[in-house]
């Protein structure tokens, strides 16, 4: 419809809806580089291959490099007060190797009592579950009742099938399995418990040299660097991560305290026995994340099982421990984690999960201070920059 004055009059909508014009898409143009981004996947992959391959090797280091951050302070203040290097750091590794020595030895009966007492425990467990009266049936008797008949299908199949093939001539063929031989299986443990002993006194000598070296390695670094921009920005990367590391132990030992105190007080209040041994196993244990609780927690309720009886005492003991490591470690240990090492939570959780899956236990508890480390180095390398922004709060 055209108006007289030559304008076009708008056209009525017979819907009674609006058109509104589409708004133009904004798109962003960013060159990707097929070639470069091929090399960046396949060196990644290369790399966790042989931080898994190598795991005997790297990890007694990252243990190493923590624990000499670790005992670093009390080095130094005692090299204020003209104690040698040497002889400081030798007398701190004996204290702790002794007292953790001394901790076992005096814990030897309750552990002896708790393993003899574990046939027993059992038998208990199992009466605990049964179902009262004796006429309903439980869950697990219909599933192992469902397993016997399944078993014994399958023994019929087996049965009919040989006989056919007795019939037709053909050879039957049976795999025996192995006997259980008493003399392997201590081979093996001992071979296993050699290398433990080896790993740990690799760990134990290399702590040794890199305490005694003190600011050696850190002033070599300093060297190497060509310019005297690369020197400021190395010396500040590397105080970074000594500021870093030493205040993430700092907030670990303090929540492990926490930890193991209140554990302590919770199954003192339930009358466990022993209940100071649990507080100090719960400070031990909470070093390593999310296995350490559940160790801790399943630990505690079969002792309070085997020591009450009552399956209900046990799950609340376990659930007192669960809930007292699940309390400190989701809101005191990510508050303080965040303030000393300026990670954020998401990088955290990757950390663990990525190292965990790399090296087991040892990969849980290395796993924050290497991305500390990374976060540091980032941070300070224009190509990395966006790696480092990532992982930080």
């Amino acid at each position: 419809m055209t108006a007289e004055n030559g304008v076009s009059a708008p056209v009525a909508n017979p819907e009674n809806v609006t058109d509104f014009p589409e708004p133009a898409r904004v798109l962003l143009h960013m060159p990707v580089d097929v070639r470069n981004m091929s090399l960046l996947v396949l060196a990644t992959l290369a790399s966790l291959f042989v931080l898994s391959w190598a795991k005997a090797v790297f990890i007694p280091i990252m243990l190493s490099v923590l624990f000499s951050y670790a005992l670093s302070p009390p080095i130094n203040w005692l090299e204020t007060r003209h104690v040698p290097r040497w002889l400081s750091s030798a007398l701190l590794l004996l204290a702790i190797v002794g007292g953790i020595g001394w901790s076992g030895y005096s814990l030897r009966l309750e552990a002896s009592q708790l393993l003899a007492a574990l046939p027993e425990a059992a038998q208990k467990l199992g009466e605990a579950m049964k179902p009262s009266g004796g006429k309903s049936t439980s869950a697990l008797d219909t599933m192992q009742k469902a397993a016997t008949q399944l078993e014994k299908a399958a023994t019929d199949s087996a049965a009919s099938a040989a006989a056919s093939n007795a019939n037709r001539g053909a050879t039957r063929v049976v795999v025996e399995k192995a006997h259980f031989n008493i003399t392997d299986y201590l081979w093996t443990g001992t071979m296993g418990l050699a290398a433990l002993i080896g790993q740990v006194m690799v760990v134990l000598f290399l702590t040794y040299f890199l305490m005694l070296s003190g600011e050696a390695f850190r002033r070599k670094l300093v060297k190497l660097t060509p310019t005297l921009s690369n020197k400021k920005i190395t010396l500040q990367a590397l105080n970074e991560i000594t500021e870093q590391i030493q205040r993430y132990l700092q907030v670990q030992l303090l929540t492990s305290v926490v930890v193991g105190v209140l554990t302590g007080l919770a199954l003192l209040a339930f009358g466990l026995e022993n209940a100071a041994v649990w507080g100090v196993a719960a400070f031990v244990f909470n070093f390593v994340p999310y296995i350490g609780s559940v160790m801790t927690a399943a630990g505690s309720a079969l002792v309070a099982f085997l020591q009450f009886g009552s399956l209900n005492t046990a799950m609340a003991v376990g659930g007192a421990s669960l809930f007292i490591h699940t309390l400190v470690g989701n809101l005191l240990t990510p508050w303080l984690t965040s303030r000393a090492s300026r990670l954020s939570p998401v990088a955290v959780f990757m950390g663990l999960l990525i190292w965990g899956w790399l090296w087991g236990v040892w990969g849980l508890l290395l796993g924050v201070p290497i991305f500390m480390m990374a976060k540091s180095v980032c941070d300070r390398i224009e190509d990395f920059k966006p790696i480092g922004e990532f992982l930080g709060s």
